[in-house]
């Protein structure tokens, strides 16, 4: 008979969506679902349809819109109410009319909840179990059970629990998904729990379980820090469904991080999980995803993270370059994702050659130019530069050193900045405070350079006087680099270096900037933010000019 296939089930629409801060719009989620059936998840679960109009929305649109190669959409609902009959609950009947192929019901199987929560017996809470999973199968209905506060029901109450699954199975439930709700399980607990309910019910382990045959899954939050870890030991103790989210999300601390858990059971146990070769484009869903969801990716999330295999210690470098797995747990294209050298005073001259291999120059054999680089390197960080989130600006000091000059597209005569802010000459404003704290700021810059062999004189007005230089100085420079009008300023970091000294404090200013297809870093340093921005956004639109192709005029 044929093996029942591994399932992938995401979450990421519906309990991803109440992460704290995420707002996601109909259209949000009709822009995530193709991205997630890229993945190759075979499961995409798509809200509550019936308790959340957005949601109802959703499955109406995403009948007509929506073309999935590879996952099927689930309704989220929750069994019928006590006292009623499945078929009259109107909430039951709304899983129904979101046309999902699909319905996961949320299911009490911690007494504690069903007594106090749903304040009802145990007997009726079996029952609403049963009759709303018997109603669904026989609307033709795949139906998956969340089997909610499982764990710690079952260390309660285990024969409650497992009664619990064992009624959602016996009413026709393909799945009953374990959940560890509170998020505080630990490791060998999941393995223990899964093993015994799963023999307990005579299930086979999802390895050996073939077509038709029941199954156990795991859904798990990350309270305690174990959420990949007990999602793993599910897997090995027989479960053979799991639920996440791309990138964590969730509420508390989040679920389970739904690529780290798949890219663990492909790569480390050989298991096939995904449907396509989605595990290779992992780190551009990613981050693809957040985007839509405006959450910054973390940088340091294993696999797809912007840090998951970048290596700054000398020593690591040395060895790297002699075999980049020395120092990496997989082939970083395996997920998508590359090898980074990170520039920085722990560099020593293999880093500096295999970061300016990255970077498309060959150094090999130009000791002398690598130990002029690696001493410039360290002598800028010992200023307060860092290089490992700027590489824009590590390539211009590399081309520096190579070429024997700095490029420049302008020269600089002066520029300045004003702030004001206007209170009231003949007294305080009505409606404002005396000290002016909250009258309005107006930032204005002047910028004096020479560029296509002109000098250029041009003003900039912002919301504060980095703002109001950008301004200034893009005007200078567009009417002679019309390829600036593409740059955009996406990320401004400050950093006090020596914070001991207070307002004369050293600063440094981090800067991202994008021409709309790609984007780059560099990094400023000065006495102030103003004077640091300022090094940091020369250096930005001189990148970006360079990359674009564009001559000095």
């Amino acid at each position: 008979m044929t093996a029942t296939p591994f399932h992938v089930y995401d979450t990421t629409l519906r309990d991803g969506a109440q992460q704290e801060g995420m707002n996601l719009s109909v259209a949000d989620k009709l822009a995530i679902a193709p991205l997630l059936d890229e993945l190759g998840v075979g499961f995409i679960e798509g809200g509550w349809p019936g308790a959340v109009p957005k949601d109802t929305e959703f499955f109406r649109r995403a009948a007509k819109e929506l073309e999935l190669r590879h996952a099927v959409l689930a309704a989220f609902g929750a069994t019928r109410k006590a006292g009623t009959r499945a078929w009259d609950d109107p909430q039951v009947r709304a899983l129904l009319d979101s046309e999902a192929p699909v319905v996961t019901l949320v299911a009490k199987s911690d007494v504690r909840h069903v007594e106090r929560a749903l304040r009802t017996t145990p007997a009726e809470g079996l029952a609403m179990i049963s009759d709303t999973v018997a109603f669904l199968v026989g609307e033709g209905r795949r139906v998956v059970v969340d089997a909610e506060h499982f764990f710690d029901g079952h260390r309660f109450d285990p024969a409650y629990s497992r009664a619990a699954a064992e009624a959602a199975f016996e009413a026709g439930a393909e799945v009953v998904t374990l959940c560890d709700t509170n998020g505080g399980m630990l490791p060998h607990w999941v393995t223990d729990v899964v093993t015994e309910v799963r023999e307990s019910l005579g299930l086979p382990h999802g390895r050996d379980a073939v077509a038709g045959d029941r199954l156990l899954g795991m859904h798990a939050h990350n309270d305690s820090g174990c959420a990949v870890a007990n999602t793993l030991a599910a897997v090995a103790a027989g479960a053979w469904h799991v639920q996440g989210t791309v990138n964590g999300y969730g509420e508390r601390t989040g679920n389970v991080d739904l690529v780290t858990v798949v890219a663990n059971l492909e790569l480390k146990h050989g298991l096939r999980t995904l449907a396509g070769d989605g595990l290779e484009d992992a780190t551009r869903i990613a981050h693809a995803v957040a985007e839509i969801t405006n959450i910054s990716p973390y940088a340091r999330q294993p696999y797809v993270g912007a840090s998951a295999f970048a290596h700054k210690a000398g020593l690591h470098a040395s060895a790297i370059k002699v075999d980049p797995d020395l120092y990496q747990h997989i082939d970083p294209t395996a997920v998508g994702n590359d090898m980074r050298m990170l520039v920085s005073d722990m560099a020593g001259r293999a880093s500096i050659e295999l970061k300016g291999r990255e970077l498309g120059y060959d150094l090999s054999g130009q000791g002398e130019l690598l130990t002029r680089v690696t001493t410039r390197v360290k002598d800028a960080e010992a200023q307060g530069y860092t290089f490992d989130a700027a590489d824009a600006s590590f390539e211009l000091l590399l081309r520096e050193e190579l070429t024997g000059t700095r490029q420049t597209y302008f020269r600089v005569e002066s520029w300045r900045t004003i702030v004001e802010t206007v209170v009231g000459a003949s007294g305080p404003v009505p409606g404002h405070d005396a000290d002016g704290r909250d009258a309005d700021a107006v930032a204005e810059a002047t910028v004096k350079l020479h560029a296509g062999g002109e000098r250029i004189v041009a003003t900039g007005e912002g919301n504060g006087p980095v703002n109001a230089l950008d301004q200034a100085l893009r005007s200078a420079l567009t009417r002679v680099y019309p390829q600036m009008e593409k740059f955009e300023l996406i990320d401004f970091k400050v950093r006090i270096l020596d914070a001991q000294q207070g307002t004369d404090a050293t600063t440094r200013v981090l800067v991202e900037t994008t021409d709309g297809q790609h984007s780059w870093s560099t990094v400023g340093v000065g006495p102030n933010v103003i004077e640091a921005a300022w090094e940091s956004l020369i250096d930005a639109y001189v990148y970006g000019l360079l990359h674009a192709g564009v001559e000095p005029r």
